[in-house]
């Protein structure tokens, strides 16, 4: 029996970003903007996405990363009680919720830290930080020295070989099961946090809830060393991100393809996606806008659970630079539908139906059937039937004939519902320039 995250179609959000919340946390008042995030909900059903990674949430000093309060829903954002009431909306929707888990640093505002600046040896959490020293001061102008993360000392590092420490956090996961109702948690860089943990945090949650959901950050190095039944169910594919882009800006398909053989192992339990909230938006990463329907058809049909960042399905553009990633993170309304709505937002629901309706994409096999720089096909297997992909990514149409690895003597087109012959063994179809088709086809 099949996992809800195996079937999962996820919708990202940054909501500090979209609701416009302000950049520092200096409001005294609890100011409501989950009633802005209610109406995402619709937008994202008509989506047909199954699931929401929402992301950072909890209270913190500036950008979400800097947590004062584990058990607090950002001021900036509401209360408890309104992101309550989101996930409730949501599960009402079919919708799972997944959350961010910032677990391998803590603002300075944090009580653990603020305690050691008061009473600093005399800390009952002096060791809840790495590499605290009372010989010497900070950057920032403490007493006392500790490891920061990435140097950034606004973000002091967690002991996680400390047991309290990582009783607390099992203790505030445990809170978030059962006050929020969450389904799952994506672990903010997962890739430095100690393994041991980690396996720790597997078995807790497990008996938190089933089928809980566990998603590391991890961006370089083999997956499978944090995806295995003793950690982590999945990781960030950022290796698929690269690849995608860089394959179609080049007219390479062979790039796509030869990560997709690389990962093979672990490829269909990896999240994938074209952009996110620490990476530019895909349509200001493409060299041709015309690429972002079969760039978007490759996500939806390759190997992993796709996700979307919010914007993406109107194609909004946005770079980081050297200082800010403010551009990434625009405020935007579920309402603005009705203005950016595009040919991409249908194609990416009607891949997201795709997806769901398919057990071809709940893990089934990948099997490559043509590859030239220029023009893709792939299947995914399931038992009795086959889903075909055929992406083109050169400006002219082209017609290509398909290899079909089982028997059948028709096949469905999955985008307009038309029928097509299978003669001989193969399919013959005609590829539009940047564009392609998702096929079904039925073992006879």
């Amino acid at each position: 029996m099949s996992t809800w995250y195996e079937k999962a179609v996820f919708y990202h959000m940054y909501p500090l970003g979209m609701t416009g919340a302000p950049k520092k946390n200096q409001e005294e008042e609890i100011v409501n903007r989950f009633d802005q995030l209610d109406q995402w909900i619709p937008h994202i059903k008509k989506l047909n996405c199954n699931a929401i990674y929402i992301g950072p949430l909890f209270e913190s000093s500036t950008h979400g990363y800097d947590t004062r309060d584990y058990k607090l829903v950002d001021r900036r954002l509401g209360d408890n009680d309104s992101f309550q009431n989101f996930v409730s909306l949501c599960h009402e929707s079919g919708i799972k919720v997944v959350v961010d888990g910032v677990f391998n640093h803590t603002g300075r505002e944090f009580f653990a830290f603020r305690d050691i600046q008061e009473k600093r040896w005399d800390s009952p959490y002096k060791d809840w930080y790495r590499g605290v020293n009372f010989n010497g001061g900070s950057p920032m102008g403490d007493s006392f020295g500790y490891e920061a993360w990435q140097g950034h000392y606004e973000l002091p590092c967690l002991n996680l070989w400390n047991p309290e420490v990582r009783n607390y956090l099992f203790d505030v996961i445990q809170f978030w099961v059962n006050t929020f109702d969450i389904d799952g948690i994506r672990l903010d860089c997962a890739n430095v946090l100690d393994f041991n943990f980690m396996k720790e945090m597997r078995q807790a949650t497990s008996k938190m809830k089933e089928d809980f959901w566990l998603m590391g950050e991890v961006i370089h190095g083999d997956y499978a060393r944090w995806v295995n039944p003793e950690m982590l169910h999945s990781v960030t594919n950022y290796e698929l991100h690269k690849s995608l882009y860089s394959g179609f800006n080049d007219h390479n398909f062979f790039e796509i393809a030869h990560n997709v053989r690389r990962l093979e192992a672990i490829h269909r339990q990896l999240y994938t996606f074209v952009d996110n909230h620490d990476e530019d938006r895909i349509a200001s990463k493409l060299k041709q806008k015309d690429h972002l329907i079969p760039i978007y058809t490759c996500l939806f049909t390759l190997p992993g659970i796709p996700s979307i960042y919010y914007g993406g399905e109107w194609g909004i553009e946005g770079s980081r630079t050297r200082t800010s990633d403010e551009a990434l993170r625009p405020a935007l309304d579920a309402s603005q539908d009705s203005k950016l709505h595009t040919p991409l937002t249908d194609h990416i629901s009607l891949l997201g139906k795709i997806h769901s309706d398919h057990p071809e994409y709940h893990g089934g096999l990948y099997q490559e059937l043509l590859l030239t720089n220029r023009q893709y096909a792939f299947a995914r297997k399931s038992t009795g039937s086959i889903c075909i992909t055929a992406v083109n990514n050169d400006d002219q149409d082209v017609n290509i004939s398909i290899p079909v690895p089982i028997h059948a003597t028709e096949a469905e087109n999955l985008m307009d519902g038309s029928q097509i012959p299978v003669e001989n063994g193969k399919i013959a179809v005609m590829l539009a320039g940047n564009g392609g088709v998702v096929l079904k086809i039925r073992e006879e």
